[in-house]
């Protein structure tokens, strides 16, 4: 059985990986002004867009996930004649309308396939919440891949990714908080509200975002960019010492340039104790769609695991 693996552009995993394991990306649809293109994680269109048209022009741009109709189209073109059983992950059905559209273009499909005899055997498309995003939904797409690589049977798979997607613990720092708090109010977050942005704005304290089970909150106000970083990544290096992840793999996530992201505090010792323990670290630029709502210099940083509070 052919089983494939698709996720959508928000979903911060390299590129390289990406292709290794033939993940397929349904795109995202960035607005600038009169200029309209779409995120497919292209790393030339990514870095031209971090570098360009971010900091001028982020106030305004707006995302969209693919309608229906184009998801349908996309998938009955790009997956559906390659593969027999499919598994699309998406960005949190509490972020994006990206996991509604696709479910139900799934629904379509799996209809017309139903009615309409192909001459091969059933075909499945399974779309999955991942209640997570950025490097969160990178840790599930990731085990996705690897288990179906592996040769895990579909039905296992299933069962497997419905219990580690409440499982992923994905923390952000935002690089720009005035960005963020512009995005917040233009969308309704309460993540980070006025007072908080205020505050931050005027002792320079960063918020540590966690995403758990489809929701975000602050579980953390630190003084810097850099201590908010380091010590979110001392965090995560404390959970791989223990031993509790459920998962191969660690995700990573910067808003800029790769180059930058190894010499952040703190990276380089969760870097070496990944590797002691046998923990493969994915690091990626974080997408424009992402860039879009958290600002340049955002980090993100997911495993998947026992949610342990994050110390002061």
């Amino acid at each position: 059985m052919r089983v494939g693996v698709v996720t959508d552009a928000t979903c911060d995993l390299p590129a390289e990986f990406l292709r290794a394991h033939d993940i397929g990306v349904l795109p995202v649809t960035i607005q600038l002004g009169d200029e309209r293109f779409d995120d497919v994680r292209d790393r030339r269109t990514t870095r031209r867009f971090y570098a360009e048209q971010l900091a001028a022009r982020g106030f305004e741009a707006n995302t969209q996930a693919y309608g229906v109709d184009q998801l349908r189209a996309l998938l009955l073109r790009r997956v559906v004649p390659f593969y027999d059983y499919v598994f699309c992950v998406t960005i949190s059905a509490t972020r994006s309308s990206m996991f509604e559209n696709a479910a139900k273009a799934a629904f379509v499909i799996l209809a017309d396939e139903q009615s309409a005899p192909s001459g091969r055997g059933p075909f499945v498309l399974r779309v999955i919440d991942s209640r997570s995003m950025f490097s969160g939904t990178g840790v599930l797409v990731a085990e996705a891949a690897k288990c179906a690589r592996a040769g895990m049977t579909p039905f296992e798979l299933r069962r497997h990714l419905d219990v580690m997607r409440d499982q992923l613990c994905a923390y952000i720092v935002p690089g720009d908080l005035y960005h963020l708090h512009r995005r917040a109010q233009k969308k309704g977050e309460k993540s980070v509200d006025w007072f908080s942005y205020a505050l931050g704005a005027t002792l320079d304290l960063r918020p540590v975002i966690l995403g758990y089970q489809g929701d975000t909150q602050a579980v953390a106000r630190v003084r810097g960019y850099d201590q908010a970083v380091e010590r979110t990544f001392a965090h995560v290096a404390r959970q791989i010492e223990t031993g509790d992840l459920r998962t191969s793999h660690v995700c990573v996530s910067y808003g800029g340039e790769p180059a930058e992201l190894d010499v952040l505090p703190g990276y380089a010792p969760l870097r070496e104790t990944a590797a002691r323990h046998g923990i493969e670290l994915l690091p990626s630029v974080m997408s424009a769609t992402a860039a879009v709502n958290v600002g340049a210099g955002c980090v993100a940083v997911a495993y998947c695991g026992g949610l342990q509070p994050f110390r002061d």
